[in-house]
């Protein structure tokens, strides 16, 4: 009698932890080439610790036996021992040397029989932890549906209690596989950062496995097919990020459900607060207008320590420039406006007589540091300057700024307005853009756009006194859509 064909059912079930990529996978070299030779050689170590050695078994001689490969031929024998290969490594770590050569001993030595989706995941959490500006991260926040609005005790303090779900990382692993459609398949890494109080879960998404022709290996390292979550500790944030590599493939075309960035990145959006509610507890992600390559920035302006409500002007409080509190009612003598511009700017006041030098007396150099309101070491400042500079620390407080903790890398704008023509056409001011088609795109990028749009205003060419608060980063948003001078709350 005839053998049944077995059946393949879908299931919910994630990839194992162990599925091997083969070693001579091109992009498998290529994902590992990005380390440095010492971060090759901790991972290597890492992997062939005691603790992980089961996990991560590399290739002995004993495997040999029942490999038909010649070991002669092989760049690197078999080793008899887990000991020898550790001192393999440890050797390389003494010594001076190219990482080509731990990649290949790694590849073609002791893992030549294929690096597990784990080892893969681990690979990439240490790159990330190692390099917090290598992706682009959006900020969410985390917000309970049903719960009851109460007044907290002190009104300057946010009350999150309410929309901190508390959850084991196992039973959230299990409830997101409930929430991806089974015809997905997916891998998942959980990993605590060494450094932020942050805890990173890797999500690798693949097509349904049970499709003919099988899945070519390259998939299995293909950084598009990649969306990085991290979780903040103690606050209603969620930072989600995917990388924009869309990676080649051979072979015949794929199914782009999964693949595309957009799609991937909704998915998960739409899984994570799902997988953290509970009967009677609902939460949603809703969006905050803060994206980021940096992800100390988004702990320092969506995270724990802060809220939008200590940015900007409110910044010299939280940053401890100035002692007092913006709430406090009794008059405070702590600091004054003219010791605060000394200590930042080291800006000398108009009272000092020691500098009171006439302007005739100072060099081209420095009429036109005055001129242009800059800092002029120990000369006065002009009225019209210490007036400016006065609404500059009034308006952007430590941002932008050398206390400043958290920079920008990047500031998007939409202006939906219609501008209106000069003969007072009323058919150019009666129609209503939409977000999706703004009149204006304006973009700012650098190292600290806040700080550039500081110093732009420092030397005259922005009234600081008509900046919306949206530029002087007292709002800590990066993508602001604006509709009558005002910024709208709804924006992504």
């Amino acid at each position: 009698m005839a053998r049944a064909k077995p059946l393949r059912v879908p299931t919910t079930g994630s990839l194992p932890n162990n599925l091997r990529i083969p070693s001579s996978t091109p992009s498998l070299a290529k994902s590992l080439s990005k380390h440095t030779r010492q971060a090759l050689l901790d991972l290597a170590l890492f992997w062939l610790d005691d603790d992980n050695i089961t996990l991560f078994p590399p290739y002995l001689k004993s495997t040999a036996q029942h490999d038909t490969t010649d070991e002669e031929t092989l760049p690197y024998p078999a080793a008899e021992t887990i000991d020898e290969i550790r001192q393999v490594y440890i050797d390389l770590q003494e010594r001076k040397g190219g990482k080509r050569e731990v990649l290949e001993r790694i590849l073609e030595g002791d893992w030549r029989h294929g690096i597990t989706l784990r080892q893969l995941a681990m690979s990439d959490i240490q790159y990330m932890d190692d390099h917090p500006s290598s992706l682009r991260w959006t900020a969410l926040e985390l917000s309970r549906i049903d719960a009851r609005p109460k007044e907290p005790l002190d009104s300057s303090v946010p009350d999150w209690s309410a929309n901190i779900p508390r959850t084991q990382a196992a039973t959230f692993v299990r409830a997101l596989q409930q929430e991806i459609a089974p015809f997905i398949k997916v891998h998942y890494h959980l990993s605590r950062a060494t450094v932020l109080p942050l805890t990173f879960l890797r999500i690798f998404v693949l097509e349904s496995p049970y499709q003919v022709p099988q899945q070519n290996p390259e998939i299995y390292s293909d950084s598009s097919r990649v969306i990085y979550v991290a979780f903040p500790d103690s606050c209603p944030y969620v930072y989600t990020s995917v990388t924009s590599s869309t990676g080649t493939l051979a072979g015949p075309p794929i199914n782009m459900i999964a693949t595309d960035p957009k799609s991937l990145q909704r998915l998960v959006r739409d899984a994570v607060p799902k997988a953290l509610s509970r009967p009677h507890e609902r939460y949603t992600l809703k969006a905050t207008g803060l994206a980021a390559k940096n992800l100390p920035t988004l702990l320092a302006l969506r995270g724990p320590g802060r809220t939008t409500a200590a940015n900007g002007a409110f910044s010299i409080f939280a940053d401890a420039a100035v002692e007092g509190s913006p709430l406090d009612p009794r008059p405070s003598n702590t600091v004054s406006a003219e010791e605060y511009m000394r200590g930042d700017g080291k800006v000398v006041s108009t009272e000092d007589k020691e500098n009171d030098r006439p302007a005739d007396s100072m060099g081209p150099a420095s009429k036109r540091r005055t001129a242009s309101g800059g800092d002029t070491g120990n000369s006065p400042l002009s009225p019209t300057s210490k007036k400016r500079r006065l609404a500059i620390q009034s308006r952007f407080g430590t941002a932008g700024g050398s206390l400043a903790p958290a920079p920008l890398d990047r500031l998007d704008i939409r202006l939906l307005d219609v501008p209106s023509s000069k003969d007072g056409d009323d058919a150019t001011t009666s129609a209503t853009p939409s977000a999706a088609q703004p009149t204006i795109s304006l973009t700012f990028t650098g190292s600290d756009v806040i700080g550039g749009i500081r110093k732009l205003t420092d030397l005259g060419l922005i009234d600081p006194e008509r900046m919306p608060s949206w530029m002087t980063g007292e709002e800590a948003v990066s993508v602001a859509v604006v509709r009558g001078g005002k910024r709208l709350k709804s924006s992504a």
